[in-house]
């Protein structure tokens, strides 16, 4: 059964919910998703451990259904966590982050070790300089003709909606392992992870940069919970030498499911599931 509601933050924005799942059981799941910039897309992966513990959803602020115009901070987004985790009534959560929301998962983590249960980190965070090794892996399963037309759309100062959803296309289907599959899942998602709150995406990536979490590890590492893993696929443009690295400086144990990119649920959708209810059960007892 899923439920939804809305909840009004300190500062009177209003965020967008979605539970899957017996409400009443403890702790639950808190799957966040990434972007920055995009509403929630988990709602397939959800369903593959609802049934152990409740798994509750969330457009972050200026995303999806829940409408923000104002200055995006990773500390605002952590206090929304913490205000939403207030409002459902659970003082300690399992959190799995996908891609982004690996990142705002560990952040949260910084300020509020003692509400974090269990973390699974999926397909991130990455760590050091793995953006040149991101682009050089795109670049080589792009065509020339289609880098161009990615850096033509990129450069236009309005689009409409078809190149917004071309551009998204471009941009993502190098995500998968399987390019011809990774190009549908690429469109499909062009058209329903909208729209792009380009500027959220820009502030969040300014402050990533200008206090990257690379320079938090230490403390991190001495606040997380007993149960955290890395979870990445092993076809991601991402170079998982990044993940790797960051596993030996957490002292993590990491996974990396084969013939899957960065988005492994489509690709290895079975791999995934058996992971993550392993990883839940294994914290919730069920």
């Amino acid at each position: 059964m899923e439920t939804q509601g809305l909840v009004s933050m300190t500062d009177e924005a209003q965020l967008r919910w979605m539970a899957l799942g017996d409400t009443t059981r403890q702790p639950p799941v808190v799957m966040l998703h990434g972007g920055p910039g995009l509403p929630d897309y988990l709602g397939d992966v959800a369903p593959m451990v609802a049934d152990l513990a409740p798994v509750y959803r969330y457009d972050q602020r200026g995303t999806g259904q829940s409408p923000w115009r104002g200055r995006h901070s990773f500390a605002r987004h952590v206090d929304d966590l913490a205000e939403l985790l207030d409002a459902w009534d659970v003082p300690k959560v399992v959190l799995i982050g996908h891609s982004y929301g690996t990142d705002l998962a560990s952040r949260f983590c910084l300020t509020h070790s003692d509400r974090v249960a269990a973390m699974m980190l999926m397909c991130g965070p990455f760590v050091g300089d793995w953006r040149t090794g991101d682009r050089a892996e795109r670049g080589r399963r792009m065509s020339a003709a289609q880098q161009e037309r990615l850096r033509d759309l990129e450069e236009l100062p309005h689009r409409t909606e078809e190149q917004e959803v071309e551009l998204l296309t471009l941009a993502w289907f190098t995500d998968h392992s399987d390019r011809e599959q990774g190009w549908h899942w690429a469109a499909q998602g062009a058209r329903r992870r909208r729209p792009v709150n380009w500027a959220m995406n820009g502030e969040l990536g300014r402050e990533g940069r200008a206090d990257p979490l690379d320079e938090h590890l230490a403390e991190l590492r001495l606040c997380l919970p007993a149960r955290t893993e890395l979870l990445g696929g092993a076809d991601d443009p991402r170079p998982m030498s990044a993940l790797e690295s960051l596993a030996l400086r957490l002292s993590l144990p990491l996974t990396l499911i084969e013939g899957a990119g960065h988005e492994p649920w489509l690709e290895q959708h079975d791999a995934v599931r058996a992971h993550l209810r392993r990883f839940v059960q294994g914290t919730v007892g069920a």
